[in-house]
């Protein structure tokens, strides 16, 4: 389980095809502090660490995550946000993330305000998820708490901490965003429509 707080950002530094799989190499400042078998969130998509090379750690995207994130849109030199699961025994300064990307969204806008940004956010709403006013969402792995909340559209206001400290900082209008729904609106919204039928 993760909080979408960012740890760290990393830089991809090789991208390998492996049948439908990609095998991406990441170098980050904490390398040196992972093992083999560990799970780290990267834009949001819990993946697992299967070999470490020095400074650069390297894990497997499958077709699957590959079809529902952004990951197949990363090259070399992309910048990703990483976070460790969370520790039993840590402030819980996020929300609940559980690094499983529900859908992809695009940045429609970035506007520019007196000493923070506000992103807009479009999202095809036909496969269901919703987000509500103050509620929280998960960008590209980074908790944020919704702005404007309508129909397949969303916005986030951004303080320069999060901007500089975030791949925020790298993202422009058109860019893919991986999306990952508040997971008690997911099971409220489950339990209503299952009452409607």
């Amino acid at each position: 389980m993760f909080t979408g707080i960012i740890e760290t950002l990393g830089t991809v530094v090789s991208i390998e095809k492996i049948q439908t799989n990609l095998r991406l190499g990441i170098s980050s400042d904490i390398t040196t502090e992972l093992k083999i078998d560990q799970s780290v969130a990267h834009n949001g998509v819990c993946l697992t660490v299967v070999a470490i090379e020095g400074d650069i750690y390297y894990l497997d995207a499958i077709q699957e995550t590959l079809d529902k994130t952004n990951l197949s849109t990363l090259q070399v030199g992309s910048t990703v946000n990483l976070e460790r699961c969370m520790t039993a025994n840590g402030r819980f300064d996020g929300h609940v993330v559980q690094g499983h990307v529900d859908q992809t969204g695009t940045c429609t806008k970035i506007e520019t305000l007196d000493g923070s940004w506000k992103y807009h956010i479009a999202y095809d709403p036909s496969k269901g998820n919703v987000t509500v006013d103050k509620g929280s969402i998960c960008l590209n792995g980074i908790s944020l708490t919704v702005v404007d909340s309508s129909l397949g559209a969303f916005s986030v206001a951004i303080i320069p901490y999060t901007y500089e400290n975030t791949s925020l900082h790298t993202t422009k209008v058109g860019d893919s965003m991986n999306l990952e729904f508040d997971v008690i609106g997911k099971y409220v919204k489950r339990m209503l429509k299952g009452y409607e039928q």
